[in-house]
């Protein structure tokens, strides 16, 4: 399979590269591959490994169609560079077609909930140990999925999911999601949003997030529910986290709770180039039936796109 996949993205940038532009497609051949090497300690002994942070990769595009509409799709692969080998090596990420007009967007396929979209610049160690879905439910891919998002509304934009029945969880469910600002920081100083689940993976969630830059630094904050959608018990959570950029240097740390549970990361990145990072965190969990763990990483991080 992974010999498939190799060939198979070969072939694309072939022809993104020999067929006349005049009859392609904007086809965009693009992903990260990011390595650490990891000192592990569960509590009960110690060891060293090496990770596979969600490398991927994939192709994108679009095409102007009738009416002033856009196609536009994306078809991408986690990738496992360490551990993993053979038919384990590769998984879906998102992987859709979609219509944009005057209307907005409408996605078809394979789709993160706006939940974990928006979550995503929130969370300062995404992919890696640090990461919120280690303790927060609400993390989650739909695939079988219809979801829609609306154009700029005066600086809003709102949006749903809707998993239908067939996919392979075997349920309906809905993630809907509100958001004010630019999620990048680019254009705006502010980014928040709303976002709400009902039976995704047997979990009902509720967040609200709120991200600013404030010279150097960005300030990050999170509130967190969630109850299994068969029951009412329900566990709180919040997160706060921090970046002070310095030169080539980032130095990040973040604070996640659920209830009693709680997790710490701290961590810096240095740009070695536009694409191009080298990395250090350290990670503690201490869940409160559990024993606590810890990661201390140093690794290496390369994007690309063509």
């Amino acid at each position: 399979m992974c010999k498939n996949l190799f060939l198979s993205l070969i072939f694309v940038f072939l022809c993104s590269n020999l067929i006349p532009t005049t009859y392609a497609d904007p086809l965009t051949v693009y992903g990260r591959a990011n390595v650490s090497l990891q000192y592990v300690d569960e509590g009960q002994g110690s060891f060293s490994d090496v990770s596979s942070n969600a490398s991927r990769a994939g192709v994108k595009g679009h095409v102007s169609v009738e009416n002033g509409m856009t196609v536009l799709y994306q078809i991408e692969w986690e990738v496992d560079l360490a551990n993993l080998s053979d038919s384990d090596n590769i998984k879906s990420r998102d992987q859709y077609v979609g219509l944009r007009g005057d209307f907005g967007t409408v996605f078809l396929g394979r789709k993160n909930t706006f939940t974990k979209t928006y979550s995503s610049q929130v969370d300062l160690f995404n992919d890696y140990q640090g990461d919120i879905k280690s303790i927060w439910k609400g993390e989650n891919r739909l695939s079988e999925s219809v979801s829609y998002e609306s154009i700029n509304i005066n600086g809003f934009h709102f949006g749903v999911n809707y998993q239908t029945k067939g996919s392979q969880e075997g349920e309906d469910g809905i993630s809907l999601g509100l958001r004010y600002g630019d999620i990048q920081l680019k254009n705006a100083r502010w980014n928040a949003s709303l976002t709400a689940d009902s039976e995704i993976n047997g979990y009902d969630t509720q967040r609200a997030s709120v991200q600013t830059k404030a010279g150097s630094w960005l300030l990050s904050a999170m509130a967190h529910r969630q109850k299994k959608s068969d029951q009412n018990e329900t566990q709180s959570g919040l997160l706060l986290s921090a970046q002070y950029t310095y030169d080539k240097w980032k130095f990040k740390s973040q604070f996640q709770t659920l209830g009693d549970d709680n997790a710490v990361s701290v961590g810096t990145d240095f740009q070695l180039g536009q694409s191009t990072k080298t990395y250090v965190w350290y990670t503690l969990h201490s869940l409160d039936d559990k024993v606590d763990k810890s990661w201390l990483a140093v690794g290496l991080e390369h994007r690309f796109q063509h």
